[in-house]
């Protein structure tokens, strides 16, 4: 093959851990992604109760939402796209990060049901974590780009528990096809699962559906550098854009939805229905340097592709 060419620079360039064949890679490039399946995944992961009182005693979540958001994005994108010592590197970070998160379960009814510590070192929440980004994308995908054959999903997964085996998440949660991962999904929300909306974790939603504008402003390169930014923003109101999550509240499990108490009547379907169709019909239209994530863009031009389909 001739390194000159955009497939033989491949071969000789650091895909990471990865790389452009991998459904990873297809799938989390689409920006649109951040407004189906961001929200709808910590929503999954904090209604286990564990994970809430993790979110809620180790984060400043309720006052600067987007750190935490920037922060696990960034982290993801670095994992997926990133070449192989940044990907490591970052698997080392989140390992000595998580070390650090324990603690006593302070919500009544979450120690009522899971005990009286939490610890991110348990593989059992760690696999809950990565079953909800896993599944999130799956379900956004289907809903606002394409539908994902069977196959697809299949390699999905695949890459997936190799991902589990990265992040050092033992081996013996971590289902083992498709179909086991699928049951593992309805055994966590099914009615005697672990999965149940706290009294932390529905006040942690409140900040996940309205999160306040103003810490946007230290979160975004260059809104910082404006005088009275965060001001400015700060009085947006919640209605102003909250409607933009609707599209995710509508991929929740129904009885997530209920347990969190979010209003769910015909304007906020009509909207979800009407967003999600609208962005369906125009992401063929819109070119990959715009639809695409800037790591997903960067990491193409590190193999030596183009950023086309």
């Amino acid at each position: 093959m001739d390194r000159g060419t955009p497939a033989g620079r491949a071969l000789i360039a650091d895909a990471g851990l990865f790389g452009p064949e991998s459904e990873g890679w297809r799938l989390n490039r689409e920006a649109v992604l951040l407004l189906g399946a961001g929200p709808r995944a910590l929503l999954l992961q904090i209604a286990h109760p564990l994970i809430a009182e993790g979110v809620d005693q180790h984060s400043d979540f309720r006052t600067d939402p987007w750190r935490r958001l920037t922060a696990t994005l960034r982290s993801s994108l670095r994992l997926l796209y990133g070449d192989t010592a940044a990907a490591r590197a970052e698997v080392a970070r989140l390992a000595a990060i998580h070390a650090t998160i324990s603690g006593p379960v302070k919500d009544p009814g979450a120690r009522a049901t899971h005990g009286e510590q939490y610890s991110a070192l348990d593989p059992e929440l760690a696999m809950w974590v990565l079953a909800t980004l896993v599944d999130s994308t799956i379900v956004a995908y289907d809903a606002l780009v394409e539908p994902l054959d069977r196959e697809r999903r299949e390699r999905f997964y695949h890459e997936a528990r190799l991902l589990a085996r990265e992040l050092g998440i033992d081996a013996a949660v971590v289902p083992g096809d498709l179909a086991a991962f699928e049951a593992y999904l309805a055994r966590m929300l099914g009615p005697d699962g672990p999965i149940r909306v706290s009294l932390t974790a529905r006040d942690l939603a409140a900040t996940i559906l309205r999160p306040p504008l103003g810490p946007l402003a230290a979160a975004t390169p260059g809104l910082a550098d404006i005088p009275g930014a965060a001001t400015i923003l700060g009085s947006v109101p919640a209605t102003a854009y909250g409607w933009l999550y609707w599209p995710a509240i509508g991929l929740l499990p129904d009885r997530l939805r209920r347990d969190y108490g979010i209003t769910w009547g015909r304007p906020q379907r009509f909207v979800a229905a009407w967003l999600t169709s609208a962005w369906r019909a125009w992401l063929p239209l819109i070119p990959p340097a715009v639809r695409w994530l800037p790591q997903a863009r960067a990491a193409h031009r590190r193999v030596g592709l183009s950023s086309a389909p």
